[in-house]
């Protein structure tokens, strides 16, 4: 089958055949005829399917007949993340090329008065994150009773973000004979009963088995005998080494963690560029463009940061954390490997790692190899004079002055500090801790809390946030 067997007018298959495509994917096959007739669609398919083309690709056929309203789109996708907003906008341009059609972001990092103007002379398509889109609407900016078409991406990860509420807001707010497109990787419970709610006698398109990892991808297990951040980091600058990806993207579980492997890398020479929600929009997609480009090699990512972002040319995925939940492996690793491409994924795994793993490999129904490069020596080897140690510590792990004022109130032994980590800032010293050698967590107990000093104001108390003091790190007589 090819896409003049879909019903599709001459004008959008002559865009399609300018972007370079002639097969449809098998959700593009089954989605746009059924789109096209009017009928609800419910997606199920993986990353990396061509779910963006199945519902952009009938939408541009519907509205091209007609004319928007001012304050009133005629059509509605909601996306979680800002980037997969941009990328859908992205493939309204390409395929709508040859349709005069009006279009509008509404995401966080833009300007509202902009956004405002596009809005007043009326759009076609409406592309928005749910938080953004309600705050257009309660400011009166915004109609949805013109919504014909309205389209829900990515929804498991919606209810991963905590936007279900908002969503079911949003489809409240729009008419009941809509057409709705609904696409989801996975179909938790939560995510039925809304499908159940707001779809009418929906098709069920179901491409692939739920959750599985696709054959193109070659996986491994990159193990670790120590399970602190030091070592986890020389195992994956091994696996960087040993598979010398073209592009890849490193994920990791926590946005700190995004900012300290990036700046680590960096520091031992490799190009790396962070991408998480706290950054600002303009760097998000200065970055994003950077890595598109081949300027920046790896991509340092967290979950909601790379979810639904079209980027084809990922050679390497690396989970520099596995993941809790054994679904986002997959999503993780469906970066690369996409549309026939064969793709590699390492995931670096220490021994509080063997439960998540096990999850994971029973959601794939399959047992990943192990490679081992030799790296586990060096989680052991004795710390780094203080001129060198510095080398693969954050940038951010400076001190910040509360952390020296709470430690300047708790001295007086290694209990005291116990103490102080336990109860003065739970989520902050427990990310310091596991980012501390075990060496050096045992120097600071041995220091037993120090009184303040001058050093206190350029460097955190021991125990008490990222930064070792110099001094402590010398190595103490009779120790190798």
């Amino acid at each position: 089958m090819t896409f003049n067997d879909l019903g599709l007018s001459p004008p959008l298959l002559e865009a399609i055949a300018a972007s370079g495509y002639t097969t449809p994917t098998p959700i593009q096959e089954q989605a746009i005829p059924h789109a096209l007739q009017g009928r609800d669609v419910l997606g199920i398919a993986q990353t990396g399917t061509g779910k963006t083309a199945s519902f952009t690709l009938p939408m541009i056929e519907v509205l091209s007949r007609g004319r928007p309203k001012a304050r009133m789109p005629r059509s509605l996708i909601l996306t979680p993340t800002r980037e997969l907003a941009a990328q859908i906008a992205d493939n309204f341009e390409k395929y709508g090329k040859n349709h005069k059609l009006t279009m509008a972001l509404l995401i966080g990092g833009v300007s509202f008065g902009d956004q405002d103007r596009l809005l007043m002379q009326g759009v076609d398509v409406l592309i928005a994150t749910p938080g953004r889109l309600l705050d257009h609407f309660e400011r009166g900016k915004l109609l949805l009773t013109g919504v014909q078409v309205m389209v829900v991406d990515e929804a498991d990860r919606m209810l991963d973000m905590g936007f279900i509420p908002d969503i079911e807001r949003i489809f409240k707010l729009t008419p009941f004979t809509r057409q709705t497109l609904f696409f989801s990787a996975t179909m938790p419970a939560e995510i039925q009963r809304l499908t159940d709610q707001f779809l009418s006698n929906p098709v069920r398109i179901e491409v692939a088995r739920r959750a599985t990892a696709a054959e193109t991808i070659d996986q491994f297990i990159v193990k670790t005998q120590g399970s602190d951040p030091k070592s986890k980091r020389a195992a994956l600058r091994a696996a960087i080494d040993f598979a010398d990806p073209q592009t890849a993207i490193v994920f990791c579980n926590r946005k700190r963690d995004v900012d300290i492997v990036a700046r680590s890398l960096t520091r031992h020479g490799y190009g790396a560029a962070p991408i998480h929600g706290d950054l600002a929009q303009a760097v998000r997609t200065q970055t994003l463009e950077s890595f598109k480009a081949g300027e920046t090699k790896l991509l340092i990512a967290s979950d909601v940061a790379a979810r639904g972002l079209d980027i084809p040319e990922v050679s390497h995925v690396f989970n520099y954390d596995l993941p809790s939940h054994p679904e986002d492996y997959v999503h993780r690793i469906g970066r690369t490997g996409r549309a026939g491409r064969s793709g590699v994924a390492f995931s670096i795994a220490t021994p509080a790692d063997n439960k998540a793993r096990a999850a994971i490999e029973s959601l794939i129904q399959k047992q990943i190899p192990e490679k081992d490069f030799g790296v586990a020596e060096e989680a052991d080897a004795p710390a780094k004079p203080a001129a060198d140690a510095s080398d693969d510590a954050p940038a951010e792990a400076k001190s910040s002055r509360r952390g020296s004022r709470r430690g300047g109130r708790r001295r007086g032994g290694a209990k005291s500090q116990e103490g102080a980590r336990e109860n003065a800032a739970p989520r902050e010293n427990k990310a310091a801790r596991e980012e501390k050698p075990a060496e050096k967590r045992n120097n600071s107990k041995r220091s037993g809390g120090r009184g303040k000093s001058g050093n206190e104001r350029e460097h955190e108390v021991v125990g008490l946030g990222d930064h070792t003091p110099a001094f402590l790190l010398r190595p103490v007589p009779g120790e190798t």
